[in-house]
């Protein structure tokens, strides 16, 4: 298994969510709301805007998003 990649909140890893079909549905302070549709309802991630994303952190994003971890992973 190879390691997370270091990611920015608001840029990177917002850009990385676009390209998988999330779409922002709202931004409040510094947390950026992302969703997808999909068959089994709606997928939300809440992303923090912060200059580098903790590990802790990115793992519940990952989890979250239903993404496979090697699209994080660099």
């Amino acid at each position: 298994m190879a390691r997370l990649r270091v990611f920015s909140g608001g840029g990177e890893l917002l850009n990385l969510l676009a390209q998988q079909g999330f779409l922002e549905v709202r931004r409040r302070g510094r947390h950026v709301v992302m969703q997808k549709k999909t068959p089994d309802g709606t997928t939300t991630v809440v992303i923090p805007d912060h200059p580098e994303i903790r590990i802790g952190t990115l793992l519940s994003i990952i989890r979250q998003s239903r993404l496979a971890r090697g699209l994080f992973e660099g």
